[in-house]
C-alpha cells in the first residue's frame, strides 16, 4: 500500500474509533450503578483476552515475546488500566460528555509531543487547528471544575496516560500484528488487575469489592468488552498505517458521539456553547484532514 492510501486509510479507521469509542464509556457509566469500577475494568479485558488470544493463535499471528516486548506489554496495560479507570470513575459521577471534554486535551498532547519524541513532522498549521479544537473543547467544559470539583481532574490523568498509551501503541504497531497486540496487552491487564480484586473481595472497597452482576449489568459487561475490541482495534491499526500527529487530533470527532450518547441515555441536553464547542472541533478536525490530503499529493514528474 502506497503512502497515501496507508496514510488515508489511517485516517478512516481513526474515525471509526472516534465513533465507537465513545461505546465503551457508555455502557461503563450504566454498569457503574451496580458494579464496582474495577470489576467493569477487568471484565473488559478479560473479554478481550478471550476473543483475541485464539483468534491471533488461529491466524499463526501470535509469537513468543522477548522480555523486551513483555515489558512494553505491561507496560502499555498499567498505562491503559490508570487511563481507564481514571475516565470510567468520572462518568460515574459527570455527564459524559463533560468528562470527554476535559480528555481532549490528549490529542494535543500526543500531537505536540509526537513531534518531540517521535520525531514526526508536525507543522505550524496543524499545531494551530489542534489548539482550535481544544478551544472548542473549553466550550463544554465550562463550569466542571467548580461544579465536580477533584473529579474533574480523573480525566486528565486519562489523557496523560492514553497520550503515553498511543506513543507506545505506534511503536509496538509497526512490528506487530494489531490483534496481538492487544491480545498481550489484554492478557497484561487482566495478570495485573485479577489478584487485585481476588484480594478484594469482602473488603468493601467500593471501587475493587467485586459483586455478582444481574442480567442487565452482565450484558452492558459484555458491551463494554466488544466495544473496547473493536474501538482499540480500529485505534491500533489506525496508528500503524499513519503517523500519530496525523491521525491523533481527530479523536476530537468523539465528542459528538459522546454528546449524542448523553442526550439520548442520560438527558444531558447540550446548550448553545456546547454546540458551538461541537461546531469548532468538527471544523478543527476537517481542517487537519485537508491539509494533510494536499501536503501528501504526489508531485507530478516531468516528461
Amino acid at each position: 500500500m502506497d503512502q497515501n492510501k496507508s496514510i488515508s486509510l489511517g485516517i478512516l479507521l481513526m474515525l471509526a474509533f472516534a465513533i465507537v469509542g465513545p461505546l465503551i464509556d457508555l455502557f461503563a457509566k450504566l454498569a457503574a450503578d451496580d458494579v464496582p469500577i474495577g470489576q467493569i475494568i477487568l471484565s473488559r479485558f478479560l473479554m478481550q483476552a478471550f476473543i483475541l488470544l485464539p483468534i491471533a493463535l488461529f491466524m499463526t499471528w501470535a509469537h513468543k515475546p522477548n522480555l523486551s516486548e513483555i515489558r512494553l506489554h505491561f507496560l502499555r496495560a498499567i498505562l491503559i488500566l490508570i487511563g481507564t479507570g481514571s475516565f470510567v470513575s468520572a462518568i460515574k459521577y459527570m455527564p459524559l460528555a463533560d468528562a470527554m471534554a476535559i480528555f481532549f486535551v490528549e490529542p494535543f498532547i500526543v500531537t505536540i509531543l509526537g513531534g518531540i519524541v517521535l520525531g514526526e513532522t508536525v507543522g505550524n498549521r496543524r499545531i494551530i487547528a489542534c489548539l482550535i479544537g481544544f478551544f472548542g473543547a473549553l466550550f463544554i467544559i465550562k463550569p466542571s471544575f467548580s461544579l465536580f470539583g477533584a473529579v474533574a481532574l480523573l480525566p486528565l490523568i486519562t489523557a496523560l496516560s492514553f497520550a503515553f498509551y498511543i506513543f507506545l501503541t505506534r511503536k509496538m504497531a509497526q512490528n506487530m500484528n494489531p490483534v496481538t497486540l492487544q491480545a498481550y496487552t489484554a492478557l497484561a491487564a487482566v495478570i495485573i488487575l485479577f489478584p487485585i480484586i481476588v484480594y478484594a473481595n469482602g473488603t468493601n472497597i467500593d471501587l475493587l469489592d467485586p459483586v455478582i452482576p444481574s442480567t442487565k449489568s452482565i450484558w452492558l459487561l459484555i458491551g463494554v468488552g466488544i466495544a473496547a475490541i473493536i474501538a482499540h482495534l480500529f485505534i491500533t491499526f489506525a496508528l500503524s498505517l499513519a503517523p500519530a500527529t496525523i491521525v491523533a487530533p481527530l479523536q476530537y470527532f468523539e465528542i459528538v458521539t459522546a454528546t449524542l450518547f448523553g442526550y439520548l441515555f442520560f438527558s444531558d441536553f447540550p446548550d448553545y456553547l456546547t454546540f458551538l464547542g461541537i461546531f469548532i472541533i468538527i471544523f478543527s478536525g476537517l481542517y487537519v484532514i485537508y491539509r494533510e490530503h494536499n501536503h501528501t499529493k504526489p508531485t507530478p514528474t516531468s516528461l
